[in-house]
């Protein structure tokens, strides 16, 4: 069956009380849309069409081309913003499914599952409900004894009697296309002035059409996000979601209560990862590593057999072996070869750490090229940065850089080259050569026999 997704995200979301528009707010680390999208994609055959209005630009610039877009110039109601789709959908679709991009939490297999009933029906819409023992103002659905059904009655207008039910409207629907667009030009304004969705229930019951309903088995997909608080109960629950899907992966998480872990990235089977880990972006690490405690990952590459203590990196590649921490910092472009060790208060910076280097603590280096097997003594600095132009270190293999060493960019020292503490490098280095001192010159020896 051919289906059309349509995501009404245009209203203004001022409960947020921000400047971003509400569908932008971040959940998990992606805005919201985003998340509903990605929800409705493997049931939509074409591209999804977003309704966009309030922030629309700003909306339009987040979703890029994997949605079609179409305006709701004044917000007149959820009907009235089903129909600013109209001239995109009407004619080019079997189906189409209709839900709002303020619903995050909605899983691609409960709305596989809503497809799927109406394709198998006679019915011309298929709603998604929930049962909730808190109604949460949702509108009750009122059914027959066949269980089609009969009317959506919203929270302000029921009865007693209605109020007491407790299968509630989710606002998910995939209707029958060829009946949709006449139904929604039959909607009468409300007293407020706007078209609602749910009055397409009642004409089709008044037609003598079916309308039936599935139930999601998890209450938390019906969590629309109205304000801060909602976006808080969101997290909570994607995150929880996330957790328990990597703990069954075999992925260790000490306490999952305090691990963040972002939805792209991906971690390898018996993995450890200690609390107050916050993984985020397209981090990937590998099988048998330990992760924190107290650590930051954003968009890293990580091997097998890792340890990343108390540390911070972005953007970086960890190879497999590597130790690190605690309190180290990778910074966009830093790559740690295999076994490369760093200690506490270690910074690297856009540099490539060959294979076995070892880096003391509490130095930096930045734009450099490290040759296998160099000790970084501790306080080892390259000074990079001359006020205008970032210089380049390039450092042979298998040398020894004393403590406290300043190496100057652009410099160069060659394989087995070494610096004594505290010497400042102004001058490339030879292989095999011992410099001190400042500025650092090659050391003399005396000869022998001299006193």
């Amino acid at each position: 069956m051919d289906v059309r997704a349509i995501l009404l995200a245009a209203g203004h979301g001022t409960r947020m009380k921000s400047a971003l528009p509400k569908m932008l707010h971040l959940l998990a680390g992606k805005p919201l849309v985003m998340h509903a999208l990605e929800a409705v994609q493997p049931v939509s055959t074409q591209r999804p069409v977003v309704v966009v209005g309030h922030g629309e630009e700003a909306v339009r610039r987040a979703v890029g081309d994997v949605a079609e877009f179409a305006v709701q110039e004044q917000q007149l109601g959820t009907g009235h913003a089903v129909l600013a789709a109209e001239g995109l959908v009407r004619g080019r679709a079997e189906a189409v499914l209709v839900t709002y991009a303020d619903m995050p939490l909605l899983k691609p297999e409960t709305i596989a599952r809503l497809v799927a009933a109406q394709q198998n029906s006679d019915a011309v819409m298929t709603m998604l409900t929930v049962e909730l023992p808190d109604p949460h103002g949702f509108g009750r659905v009122v059914r027959a004894e066949d269980g089609r059904v009969l009317a959506i009655v919203e929270d302000a207008v029921a009865t007693p009697q209605q109020r007491a039910i407790r299968e509630l409207n989710a606002s998910v629907y995939c209707f029958r296309e060829d009946w949709l667009w006449s139904a929604l030009h039959r909607i009468q304004v409300s007293p407020k002035g706007e078209y609602y969705l749910t009055d397409v229930v009642e004409i089709a019951v008044r037609d003598g059409l079916k309308v039936q309903a599935i139930r999601t088995d998890d209450p938390t997909e019906a969590i629309g996000i109205n304000n801060r608080v909602h976006l808080a109960e969101a997290e909570a629950v994607l995150r929880q979601r996330i957790n328990q899907r990597w703990m069954l992966a075999g992925v260790t998480l000490i306490d999952p209560g305090s691990t963040y872990i972002g939805p792209e990235v991906q971690i390898g089977n018996d993995t450890v990862i200690y609390p107050n880990t916050y993984l985020r972006g397209r981090t990937v690490i590998g099988s048998n590593c330990e992760i924190g405690p107290n650590t930051i990952l954003e968009d890293v590459t990580v091997g097998n057999d890792c340890r990343l203590l108390a540390s911070v990196a972005e953007s970086a590649i960890v190879e497999d072996g590597v130790s690190m921490g605690p309190f180290c910092h990778l910074r966009k472009g830093a790559h740690l070869g295999r076994g490369v060790h760093m200690g506490n208060f270690g910074e690297v910076k856009d540099s490539y750490l060959a294979p076995g280097v070892k880096m003391g603590h509490f130095s930096y280096i930045g734009n450099a090229t490290i040759g296998e097997n160099v000790n970084i003594g501790a306080g080892t600095i390259t000074c990079n940065y001359d006020g205008q132009h970032k210089h380049a270190t390039t450092v042979g293999a298998d040398v020894f850089i004393g403590s406290d060493t300043m190496l100057v960019a652009p410099v160069t020292l060659g394989d087995g080259a070494r610096t004594g503490a505290g010497a400042v490098v102004t001058h490339d280095v030879p292989p095999g050569e011992v410099v001190v001192g400042v500025p650092a010159r090659p050391l003399k020896r005396r000869k022998e026999g001299s006193e």
